[in-house]
């Protein structure tokens, strides 16, 4: 038979069929801290968590922009890096890195 069977993509960031351990530590790192720093932007007393969450996630969606390899990586990292761009900035408008107001 020459037929074969179409299946599901598997959902995964190397799409180019090679291992990437730093780029995936990279997006998952700055995934945790986007949602850490936009989860907490809104609560008025974490301001701090939220921007020091917010400005380690923009370094580390920086970094996972500049050294990612599969548009899969990409895609999950501009999605991180907003996020954390977002609590971190609802963060200094209450309150800053250090308390400030």
């Amino acid at each position: 038979m020459a037929q074969t069977v179409h299946r599901m993509p598997a959902i995964t960031l190397n799409t180019d069929g090679h291992p990437h351990p730093r780029e995936n530590t990279l997006v998952v790192l700055t995934g945790v801290l986007g949602l850490i720093s936009l989860v907490t932007a809104f609560f008025y007393n974490l301001h701090i968590l939220s921007s020091w969450t917010g400005l380690i996630g923009i370094g580390t969606g920086a970094a996972g922009m500049w050294l990612s390899v599969t548009t899969a990586e990409r895609f999950a990292v501009v999605i991180s890096f907003g996020a954390s761009a977002l609590g971190f900035y609802l963060a200094m408008s209450h309150g800053g890195l250090f308390g400030g107001v």
